[in-house]
């Protein structure tokens, strides 16, 4: 059991709201005009919001101690990718980890031994061509240090016989500066290098859907939503949980009636405030 579902909520709330974060609460660093005070209003009048990231670089404790920092309690209301991705590894499996620090602890909290890329890349004799380590796994996910040498040792694992999991398939991560390639592209050439089709785990894939279903539990006739900016990935994932979608257009999309992607939007609004004043009836 995850530590956000051993500190899940016990009450029944009066509505669940799973939103995504990048580009519907924060842009990097900072939040998005209204969603603090909205998220605030929703819980006051007794919903529950559960943050759903692909980004799994960071952990829980730092993504909860930065919508803390925000104003937004959130402990045990976050689940990322890299949460999910420990479903898709099973305890004692040797995994290499081409990924940030949350994929790092999620996997060792799983009870897989861990080789970090870039620990192996600092070993004289790991690093040198055609002796990379035998795992049964390689896991990636975001990572700022992705270069030629971090794919060289996972693409010479995979050539072993490692199979490949992705924590997402993001394109693009949105940031107050603009797009930035995603752990989806990154994903993309170790795939392709080691000829292999990735099993994903964050938004919209099963993993995530059941790791939200086990913090919160499906209650008929409840409301719930999905609140994203990202329709092949949160629309989709919506359609995962069972909830109507709510398109915001703070993050990679212009504004437009959709279909996009395939997915329809039940509900559409300029940022999370709008949709959370929409769901609160004012």
């Amino acid at each position: 059991m995850t530590d956000a579902q051993a500190r899940g909520k016990t009450s029944d709330p009066l509505g669940v709201v799973f939103s995504d974060l990048d580009g519907v609460i924060w842009r990097t660093h900072s939040a998005i005009e209204g969603s603090v005070e909205a998220v605030g209003r929703l819980q006051a009048a007794g919903w529950r919001v559960v943050f759903v990231t692909n980004n799994g670089s960071a952990t829980p404790a730092e993504q909860e101690a930065k919508l803390a920092s925000l104003g937004i309690k959130a402990a045990g209301d976050v689940i990322t990718s890299a949460m999910a991705a420990t479903l898709l590894v099973e305890p004692g499996e040797r995994a290499l980890v081409c990924a940030g620090p949350g994929v790092l602890e999620a996997m060792r909290n799983r009870g897989v031994e861990v080789l970090d890329v870039h620990d192996v890349l600092k070993d004289e004799v790991r690093s040198r061509v055609g002796e990379a380590p035998d795992v049964d796994v390689v896991v990636v996910g975001f990572h700022k240090s992705f270069g030629f040498d971090t794919l060289r040792i996972g693409t010479e694992c995979m050539l072993k016989g490692a199979r490949l999991v992705g924590t997402n398939y993001d394109a693009t991560y949105p940031t107050a500066e603009g797009a930035w390639p995603g752990g989806g592209s990154m994903l993309a050439a170790f795939a392709y290098a080691g000829s292999q089709r990735p099993i994903v785990a964050g938004k919209p894939f099963e993993p995530m859907a059941q790791l939200a279903r086990r913090l919160v539990p499906r209650v008929e006739g409840r409301t719930e939503v999905m609140v994203g900016d990202r329709p092949a990935t949160d629309g989709v994932f919506a359609t995962a949980l069972g909830v109507p979608y709510a398109q915001v257009w703070t993050g990679v999309l212009a504004p437009c009636s959709g279909p996009v992607d395939g997915v329809r939007f039940d509900m559409t609004g300029e940022n999370f405030a709008e949709i959370a004043g929409r769901l609160l009836g004012n």
